[in-house]
Order: C-alpha cells, then sequence, then structure tokens
C-alpha cells in the first residue's frame, strides 16, 4: 500500500458551483453564537438603562454608579474572553518573557484562513456596533452631564467607560 504525504500540496476542487453556494449562504449569515451576541449587548445596553432610569429607582449615587462600574466590567470581561473570540477571531493575552519583560499579545483571525467561514457576517456586525455606539453614546451622556452642571454624574461618565 503507498501512503500518502500529510503534507502534499493538492487543493480539494469542488464540483461545479458548490463552493460559490456555500458562500452565499454565509454571507446571509445566521447568528451562530446567540448567547454570546445576546451577552456582548446585555452588558454594555444594562449598563446604560441604569444610568437613565438610575434616579427613578434610587437615591443613592453610590449604589448607581457601583451598579454601572460592575456592568461594565462583566462587558469587558466578556468581550476580551467570551464574545471577541467566537464573534469575530480577537484573541490576547500577556506573555512575560525570560527577562520578566510583560508583553501584550494580540491576534486576529485572517480573513484567508478555513477558521473564518466559522464567523458570521452578523454576528460581525453586531460585535462592531456594539463595541463601537455604546461609547458614543456616553460620551453624549457626558456632555448632556457637563452642560446640565450633574457633576457627580460627569464623573460617572469618565470613569465608567474607561473599565
Amino acid at each position: 500500500m503507498l501512503q500518502q504525504d500529510s503534507n502534499d500540496d493538492t487543493e480539494d476542487v469542488s464540483l461545479f458551483d458548490a463552493e460559490e453556494e456555500t458562500t452565499n449562504r454565509s454571507k446571509k449569515s445566521k447568528i451562530r453564537h446567540p448567547v454570546a451576541s445576546f451577552f456582548h449587548l446585555f452588558f454594555r445596553v444594562s449598563a446604560i438603562v441604569v444610568y437613565l432610569l438610575c434616579e427613578l429607582f434610587s437615591t443613592s449615587f453610590i449604589a448607581c454608579m457601583v451598579t454601572i462600574i460592575l456592568l461594565l466590567s462583566c462587558d469587558f470581561w466578556a468581550v476580551k474572553n467570551v464574545t471577541g473570540r467566537l464573534m469575530v477571531g480577537l484573541r490576547w493575552w500577556n506573555h512575560v518573557d525570560e527577562d520578566g519583560k510583560s508583553h501584550w499579545v494580540f491576534e486576529a483571525r485572517k480573513a484567508s484562513s478555513p477558521e473564518s467561514k466559522t464567523v458570521s457576517e452578523a454576528e460581525s456586525r453586531i460585535f462592531w456596533l456594539g463595541l463601537i455606539t455604546c461609547p458614543v453614546l456616553w460620551v453624549i451622556f457626558a456632555f448632556s452631564a457637563l452642560f446640565s452642571f450633574r457633576i457627580k454624574w460627569l464623573t460617572l461618565q469618565i470613569m465608567g467607560p474607561s473599565i
């Protein structure tokens, strides 16, 4: 029997238009990770909702601030460890070399890799729109707190989203 070399340079060629059909289906892109997509938006949106409705439920500024900071911390953890990896293929970690110096390593899934087919276009849009629009809302809230002379709420605007 002949053994086939696993490192040969042959490609699998699709018959007819099978490859074209799969790319068209992936462009329609259903959400493959609905739980990750939900929590990616849940922590961000709930922090904004708590900020907007906080004075209705509680008179304690500290309780509101702690709740918002905890929600944004959960959002940071979820984006760094779960949703960034599942939804768009981002990874990052800290590497300490022999000299004791700390180096941050950032990786993104390459568009030409076969793993990139696991990233759907809908999830990618959800991820990036959530990542961009929520800080824009926080900036709008910061300016509104500044112009309405609510200085203690302005401190929350400055400290909260920077977590």
